[in-house]
Formats: structure tokens, sequence, C-alpha cells
């Protein structure tokens, strides 16, 4: 869990409450609903109102948080429809950046991938969605990062922004999708490795997606 308290000489203070205040959203501390007391955020970070006021309106930009009459900040909830689109979206364009990503993927790259699903693997011993989550973050980004396609890498960015946002954190919801995901990595390795055609590639890294939106909405039902 990330320590509240603002120990960071760097960046201004608004900065600092900024950061403290959305990781505790995104690790799920703040949970939706929660009210944000700014004189006690501020005490807590060892700043004044003013700072944690102007971060908690950056967090209303970004839709992490809401004012409701009579109530003041809370944190919004996760909008079922937005997170649909925004799998939908990226499972399409992700998949369509892995696969021209692949002949570009070099053996070092693919080993520190399978490094990294490796540590994913050993996260499920005492499961921790949030690690799990950044794990898997790094995982997927060694296999898009090298699309030669600047459009389609902009919108791979965009719909992972958009998931953390949303406090994506999925596996938090469905920690049994998360086994399932470590051994759909390794088989997608394996296909790059292979030297599979870029309709496999696509289709494969397309599939592991909308397993995991599919596992979220049987869950949400």
């Amino acid at each position: 869990m990330t320590d509240i308290a603002v120990e960071s000489k760097t960046g201004s203070k608004s900065e600092q409450a900024y950061a403290a205040v959305k990781a505790r959203i995104v690790e799920g501390t703040y949970t939706p609903g929660y009210r944000l007391v700014l004189a006690k955020i501020a005490e807590d970070l060892g700043v004044s109102v003013v700072p944690v006021r102007e971060a908690i309106r950056r967090l209303e930009a970004e839709g992490l948080v809401k004012f409701e009459r009579n109530v003041g900040a809370t944190v919004s909830g996760i909008d079922p429809t937005e997170y649909l689109y925004t799998m939908q979206t990226l499972s399409i364009v992700e998949g369509a950046a892995t696969a021209l990503s692949a002949p570009l993927i070099d053996p070092e790259a693919i080993a520190r991938a399978r490094a990294v699903n490796e540590e994913m693997r050993d996260c499920l011993e005492h499961f921790d969605p949030v690690r799990f989550t950044a794990l898997n973050q790094d995982f997927h980004s060694v296999l898009f990062e090298h699309c030669p396609n600047p459009h389609i890498l902009d919108l791979v960015h965009r719909g992972w922004n958009r998931l953390a946002s949303l406090r994506a954190s999925t596996f938090r919801f469905i920690p049994g999708r998360a086994r399932e995901s470590v051994e759909e990595h390794e088989a997608l390795l394996q296909l790059i490795e292979a030297g599979e055609d870029a309709d496999t590639i696509e289709k494969a890294a397309r599939r592991h997606r909308t397993a995991t939106l599919d596992a979220y909405l049987a869950q949400a039902k």
C-alpha cells in the first residue's frame, strides 16, 4: 500500500498531493463513494488545503472524483459501460500492435517479457491485484512497443491510460482470471518465437484481451 505521507521533496505540493490521493484511489484504499475530506487529507499529507483542493480538481477532470451536493468530493464509481468500450477498443488496437511488433521482437525482448510473466506467476501465490496489474502492463508493453505504426501505438497508450483512469485493476474483481492470463501470456510468446503469421498472433492477442473482459462481465452480472 502506498504511504499517504508526502516525503518527496521534488515537485510541487499540489503534484505530490495529486500523486498520493490518486495512488490510494487506484489501489482501492479510497473506494467508490468514499468521501474525500480535504482538511483531513491535508493533515495526513502535511500540507495546506490549497494544494489538496488543486489535486482534487485535477482528479475530478480525470473522472476519478466527483462532487455531490451536500456531500462534497467523493471517489467516482467504475463505469461498467466505459470499461466495456475501453476493453473492446483495446482488444482491437493492441492486437494489431502486437501483430505488427512481432517480427521486430528480438530474443532479448522475449526473455524480458517471459521474466515479467514469471514474476506474475510468483505473484499468484500471495495474490496482489495491484502489483499483478502493473506487471501485466509491463508484459504487454514489451510486446506492443515495437509497433512501427505510431498512430496505432498512440491508440494503445490511450487505452491503457483510460484503464488506469477507471482504476481497472480488473484482477481484484476476477482473481481467478489471473492464472489463466499467465498461461495465455506464455502461449502468446511461443507464437511470436515460432514466427507465426500476423493474423494468428493478432487473433491470439485479441482473444486474450476479450477473455478478461468476458470474465469481468460474467462476474458483474
